[in-house]
């Protein structure tokens, strides 16, 4: 399965909120630290607030954060939900649209995945490798 940049940016953003816990980090300095676009980076995120799963604060010493402990954050519910329900293939120009035997195939697989991504949270991700946190967190020296 591929997953979309845009969850990809998602994915990026939640591990370096992760690896930054005490503190609000801003937009900016993540778009620096993973060499994403600022304008789709705000997209993202405006998408993970209205999710629940960062929070935001306005004004000057403002950021965002991790809505929930790093550790309650699941990496399938975080894909899941910025992939939304799409399909894995477009079916719509298929002569056998309705009456495919892979449909059934398809969402078993996609199901498959997630609940393969739901093993782990964001805390597993960014502690699955040791040099993980410190790249993170001297991104955050650099940004």
């Amino acid at each position: 399965m591929h997953l979309t940049k845009f969850t990809d940016y998602a994915l990026r953003s939640c591990l370096y909120l992760a690896a930054h816990p005490e503190r609000l980090v801003n937009i900016a300095e993540i778009s620096k630290a993973h060499r994403l676009s600022h304008p789709n980076l705000m997209k993202v995120v405006r998408k993970l607030v209205d999710g629940g799963f960062l929070q935001s604060t306005r004004g000057r010493s403002g950021g965002i954060s991790l809505a929930r402990p790093a550790e309650e954050i699941r990496v399938g519910e975080l894909a899941r939900y910025m992939e939304g329900d799409t399909q894995m293939v477009d079916c719509s120009t298929c002569i056998l649209l309705g009456s495919c035997g892979l449909v059934r195939g398809l969402n078993e697989a996609k199901m498959a995945f997630y609940k393969s991504l739901d093993r782990f949270s964001l805390a597993d991700a960014v502690g699955a490798h040791p040099r993980t946190l410190p790249i993170l967190r001297g991104a955050a020296a650099e940004a």
